[in-house]
């Protein structure tokens, strides 16, 4: 099924087939047996290469001693209104 899609798609478009996908939208992608796995990191090494920022080592974050931090027992948020 694939094949004949991938045939439909050249006889209509300028296009190559350049096997299987590594990386797309700057976000890697590995798969394993059973699943697949995106990293980030891969976007994010890129974007410190491009400012010149990929040599710093890692720092503490400063905060607030003086604030407890407690796990959220309210109310649920819907994930995408909140992106």
């Amino acid at each position: 099924m694939i094949k004949s899609i991938k045939k439909i798609l050249t006889n209509k478009f300028d296009m190559k087939d350049l096997g299987v996908t590594d990386v797309m939208s700057a976000i890697k992608i590995s798969k394993t047996s059973n699943l697949l796995v995106l990293f980030q990191y891969y976007y994010i090494e890129k974007i410190l290469k491009k400012f010149s920022k990929d040599n710093n080592s890692t720092i503490k974050t400063p905060i607030d001693v003086s604030v407890y931090l407690s796990k959220n027992i309210g109310k649920r948020r819907n994930q995408l209104e909140y992106s």
